[in-house]
């Protein structure tokens, strides 16, 4: 299998720590297997546990969202379903108004902006800012499917998470299905929450193998480094 790899060196800014680590894309990797008739978002749990990676949520997305990051966890994000919407990496909003970080100048001067289509695969490492905005087709609000228990714990009982994925409808909409290396609980940290507490969420463990590539040295295994150089940022 042909794997076309995009990197991007996402630095810090005034209000996001980002890191060391590429941001890694892997266009359309997905594509055929979520197109093909018999898919199920389950399908995609088994792929990523067998490589050491928990399925936590599929997440319907609105007109937008805030900038964050997550400063204990590097994320897996796999578009399944939609025509596809656009993703902000690397910048702080600096305006609470929804049109002005969103459109507007309401965000730190730099960054990426990618066009996520479905099939897709974004690996973040810990710390890397990010939102989706103007998904395709429109939908009114977010909405976001925890795979979690009545009390609010996160299901780490196999059986019962690929249950939860099972009953997950596709639709028309656009779509995302975040995962996270097994165990790792992930937080949703704004912009100055680490301010002069970087390295803090750059020491977050690198994983042994990349959600879908697995050993792979094409994937993040060949990618990141065990040890970051920091001076570079």
């Amino acid at each position: 299998m042909v794997v076309e790899v995009r990197t991007y060196t996402i630095k810090p800014t005034p209000l996001m720590p980002n890191s060391p680590h590429v941001l890694i894309h892997y266009p359309g990797l997905l594509r055929s297997k979520i197109e093909n008739p018999s898919f199920n978002p389950a399908d995609l749990y088994d792929l990523y546990a067998s490589n050491g990676w928990e399925s936590q949520w599929v997440a319907r997305y609105g007109p937008t969202q805030p900038s964050h990051y997550h400063s204990a966890a590097h994320e897996a994000m796999t578009v399944i379903s939609g025509e596809g919407a656009t993703l902000r990496f690397g910048v702080a909003d600096t305006s609470d108004d929804d049109e002005e970080h969103t459109h507007g100048k309401g965000y730190e001067d730099g960054g990426v902006e990618v066009q996520a289509r479905k099939g897709d695969v974004f690996i973040l490492p810990a710390g890397v800012a990010h939102k989706t905005y103007d998904p395709k087709p429109d939908a009114p609000s977010l909405a976001f499917h925890q795979c979690k228990d009545e009390n609010g714990v996160v299901i780490r009982d196999p059986a019962k998470a690929r249950k939860f994925f099972e009953g997950i409808e596709l639709g028309e909409h656009f779509q995302m299905m975040g995962s996270y290396p097994f165990e790792n609980d992930w937080d949703f940290a704004v912009g100055g929450q680490h301010r002069g507490r970087e390295r803090q969420v750059w020491a977050v463990p690198k994983p042994k193998r990349d959600p879908v590539l697995g050993e792979s040295t094409e994937g993040l295994c060949g990618l990141w480094k065990e040890k970051p150089t920091l001076s570079k940022l």
